[in-house]
């Protein structure tokens, strides 16, 4: 299973990537525009508060095939392993084609549908990235809408793997964790409700009391 962070914001990376056993961190251009930093500066300093290890997501703006392949080798000299997010259009579909021929890996993105998911697929996309709570906010079932997807990969296109995306709840996260995915990417705010737990932490600080009491110290 593959846990990234949806952010360009380093500092968060940087305070989470000691905690979470981070794959990677994913990108969008409205997340990239959000925080202002033109994406050559910020995808290598995405990259250094990984410890320079895990996999970098970036997505192209190009509404041509031709000219998504020539975005996604720039990209590509910023972080030689980025992973080429493209929408899935057609001229997306035709451009993961291409870039898979160049050996460029690719994430067909902003996927509204199990069928749209599987053609990106068998394109020759590396990675499928259902957007859950959007498929909800427009009457439809996020969760199982992944769910068929992923029956749909495992069927067809194992080679491909379902990196869920846009969350509002853990629970989302997990709902599709348990159908099978073997990746999502998760905000900054869902991946800290994650680890925000009340009643742990009163757990916690009863220990530390009644240690105290009984021994006047709070160590061991």
């Amino acid at each position: 299973m593959e846990l990234y962070l949806d952010t360009s914001d380093v500092g968060a990376v940087q305070k989470l990537a000691r905690i979470f056993p981070l794959a990677g961190v994913t990108t969008n251009p409205s997340i990239v525009a959000g925080g202002q930093r033109p994406l050559d500066s910020l995808l290598p300093e995405l990259h250094a508060a990984l410890g320079g290890q895990g996999r970098l997501f970036a997505q192209v703006l190009a509404t041509t095939a031709d000219a998504m392949v020539e975005e996604a080798r720039r990209l590509r000299t910023m972080v030689p392993d980025l992973v080429v997010k493209v929408p899935v259009t057609a001229e997306g579909l035709a451009a993961i084609k291409l870039l898979k021929a160049e050996g460029i890996p690719t994430l067909g993105t902003a996927v509204y549908g199990a069928a749209q998911g599987l053609l990106a697929a068998l394109a020759g996309a590396e990675y499928v990235a259902p957007y859950v709570n959007r498929v909800d906010a427009q009457g439809g079932d996020g969760i199982q809408t992944v769910v068929e997807l992923q029956q749909l990969l495992s069927l067809h296109a194992p080679q491909t793997k379902v990196l869920a995306a846009s969350f509002k709840t853990p629970r989302q996260a997990l709902d599709c964790l348990l159908a099978g995915c073997e990746a999502i990417t998760l905000p900054l705010d869902v991946a800290q409700q994650l680890i925000a737990a009340p009643a742990v932490e009163a757990a916690v600080v009863k220990f530390e009391q009644d240690w105290l009491n009984a021994f006047g110290r709070t160590t061991l």
